[in-house]
């Protein structure tokens, strides 16, 4: 049974830098594209930042460039989330996705995910 785990998230002041990690276990993750998803209060789940299976290819929302950085970990079922210069915008739930896909591109609807996790919070004060 494949299990997404995301670790990281807590409170920090607008300005401030938080790593998310998310962890995955239940079977082999070489070939996975991963995504990184947000869901602030009353508003729907929107993709943030992707990257493909290789790593050598990522994409960003609009609001995050230059702000975060999506990587994968030495580890092929490690994939975190580095984001630098939050803002109180930022706040929501943040979800990591796994899909097992061999083209060398970037997902970035949530229907072509195949696992998630659980989320975490992400609260930036202002």
């Amino acid at each position: 049974q494949v299990q997404l785990v995301e670790y990281g998230g807590g409170l920090v002041q607008a300005g401030g830098s938080l790593r998310l990690s998310c962890v995955a276990s239940g079977r082999t993750f070489s070939s996975y594209a991963w995504g990184w998803f947000r869901q602030a209060p009353g508003k729907e789940r929107e993709f943030v930042a992707g990257i493909s299976w290789t790593g050598g290819s990522t994409q960003y929302t609009d609001s995050v460039k230059g702000r975060f950085t999506i990587s994968r970990g030495s580890a092929e079922n490690t994939v975190y989330l580095q984001m630098n210069s939050l803002k109180p915008d930022d706040t929501a739930v943040y979800y990591c996705a796994a899909k097992d896909y061999r083209p060398r591109g970037v997902l970035t609807m949530e229907n072509e995910y195949e696992f998630w996790g659980q989320g975490t919070q992400v609260t930036v004060s202002s």
